[in-house]
Parts: C-alpha cells; structure tokens; sequence
C-alpha cells in the first residue's frame, strides 16, 4: 500500500532516509550480525558465553553513542575508526586476541574495504 500524497505529485513509497534511528531490536541485531561476522573471519573459536558479553558490550557502546552513530551511518570507514577506539581494545581483551588482527576482520566483516 502506497502512501497519500497530494494530487498530481508521485506517492511516496519509503520515508526520507537519515531521519530515523535504529530500533533497538535493529541494533542488537546487526551487532550480533557484525561479531559473528568477525569472530568467522578471525579463524578462532569463540565461546558462546564470551559472545554474548562482546555482543552485550557492543551494544552497550553503540546505544550510547546511538545519535553519532546515526548522523554517520552512511560512512562506513569512519564507524570502523570508532569501532577500532571505543569497542576494539575491551572485546580484544575479552576474547584474549590481538588488537590488528581483531581490527582487520572487523573492517573486512563490517566495511568490506582495507586501508
């Protein structure tokens, strides 16, 4: 079903893009999503457990930043510096890793680039 709009102008079929966030149900999705992604592309076993507290700590990190986060959704090299400040260096520590190797994945698994 299409949207009304006024006569003579074309229906608008999705709403403007960039003005609304994330549900949280989203986020903890495409967290998830992006973990597993990155603990396959690290070539380790990761526990269950130790993936849903990185998961938790993911989350946690993004729901507080969730406005900038928001406002740069469409860079995705930028969010990947972010994820390599804020999120790296305690989930590294968590899954007893390095940082570098831990940072690649993730940008191979979230931005599909290589610096």
């Amino acid at each position: 079903m299409q949207a009304r709009t006024k006569p003579g102008h074309p229906p608008v079929k999705h709403r403007t893009p960039g003005k609304q966030l994330p549900s949280a149900r989203g986020i903890r999705r495409a967290c998830s999503k992006e973990l597993y992604r990155t603990a396959k592309r690290l070539k380790t076993y990761i526990s269950p457990d130790l993936m849903q507290q990185a998961e938790e700590l993911y989350y946690k990190k993004v729901i507080e930043n969730l406005l900038w986060i928001g406002e740069n959704k469409d860079n995705r090299k930028l969010l990947c510096e972010w994820w390599n400040e804020n999120v790296c260096p305690e989930i590294a520590a968590l899954w007893e890793t390095e940082e570098a190797p831990l940072q690649e994945a993730f940008r191979q698994a979230f931005g599909g680039y290589r610096l």
